[in-house]
């Protein structure tokens, strides 16, 4: 029985292909529109791939849990704030450092605790707005973000203008009778926990599906 296989010609003439010279396996402009796709293609690299990885690596990164003292138990009551310094990033001096207002759990004020970590509160002086410190006014007890005229109260709910969520807080414990923090997070109006977001991303309605959680943070146990 006779082979019927037909074997196509690698040669471009015999193919008949328009432009075509003896003895050439590629034409030369399709050799060309290559060449002119494969550097294209190299240069978007090199501008996305930069970009993309210095947008998206934060998400990635191991974070470790860090708990430092702020203070002995008896020095925070559970009616007002006390203003406590803690390092937020090491390496980097003054510059790393923060203030947080602190108090104890108030059930009057709080409702039942969550879990160990809510003995104390933690509140961040970081306006929900764009950044901002914001300084607790005792005799009004709110907290007010200067720049742009944020109000928050007492828990550090929003109270007026306009930042988009309450405060952030950090965790809290007792280890030896000392009162530790711990990592950052994020509160919605119920104050549910959220892993930390930045300032002007909200929680509630759509703004959960618009900033989705990291995935590089780790929720404290039992949270």
């Amino acid at each position: 029985m006779p082979d019927r296989r037909i074997t196509k010609s690698k040669y471009t003439a015999d193919r008949g292909m328009p432009g075509a010279f003896e003895g050439e396996t590629v034409t030369r402009r399709r050799f060309m529109t290559g060449t002119a796709h494969t550097a294209g293609g190299i240069a978007a690299a090199a501008f996305l791939l930069p970009s993309l990885g210095f947008a998206m690596g934060p998400m990635f990164e191991k974070k470790e849990e860090s708990w430092q003292d702020v203070g002995p138990v008896a020095d925070f009551p559970d009616d007002t704030y006390v203003p406590k310094t803690i390092q937020i990033s090491s390496g980097i001096g003054e510059v790393g450092k923060s203030t947080v207002y602190m108090r104890k759990h108030n059930v009057s004020i709080d409702g039942k605790m969550k879990d160990e970590y809510d003995g104390f509160i933690a509140i961040s002086t970081r306006c929900m707005h764009l950044g901002c410190p914001v300084r607790v006014t005792a005799a009004a007890q709110r907290f007010n973000g200067p720049c742009h005229g944020g109000v928050y109260d007492f828990v550090g709910r929003v109270d007026g203008g306009p930042p988009v969520r309450p405060l952030d807080r950090f965790y809290t414990r007792t280890r030896n009778g000392q009162v530790q923090i711990g990592p950052r997070f994020s509160v919605n109006q119920e104050l549910r926990r959220f892993s930390p977001r930045d300032p002007g991303e909200p929680l509630d309605g759509i703004g959960q599906y618009l900033y989705p959680s990291r995935p590089s943070i780790r929720k404290i146990p039992n949270t």
